[in-house]
């Protein structure tokens, strides 16, 4: 596959199992990482050298690879919208398992981009405890 491949991507084993997926797909890689801003820390948006590992390992590949951060009030609506942007041929998110309370009371990034995203979109898991 060639094109553009939009990751929603997050430090941690499911931005590892997402990367790697785009990877295997091929083509210009947009690595998303995004945060509401509603907390002091949130462990879902990168430091420097996570986000330096993650590129490196698109370009270990042979691939060209961009990163946007963003602060954004829906974290799904910002890759959607990033995807949106650059017409993108596929976005990768990774899936993270929750309990069915959780399911029930917080909403789904990965929900939210498999509903409203123009193009294919792949789900991923890590590995089992992987968080």
């Amino acid at each position: 596959m060639s094109g553009t491949v939009v990751v929603a991507w997050t430090p941690g084993e499911l931005g590892r199992a997402a990367v790697e997926a785009a990877v295997r797909h091929g083509g210009r890689v947009v690595l998303v990482n995004a945060t509401r801003g509603d907390a002091y820390v949130d462990p879902r948006w990168a430091d420097d050298d996570e986000l330096a590992l993650a590129r490196r390992t698109v370009e270990d590949a042979g691939l060209a690879v961009e990163v946007r951060q963003e602060v954004a009030p829906d974290v799904g609506d910002a890759v959607v919208a990033v995807a949106e942007e650059l017409d993108a041929d596929l976005v990768v998110v990774a899936l993270r398992r929750r309990t069915p309370v959780g399911k029930l009371l917080m909403g789904s990034v990965a929900q939210r981009i498999l509903l409203e995203a123009e193009c294919p979109v792949l789900a991923v898991k890590a590995a089992r405890g992987a968080r």
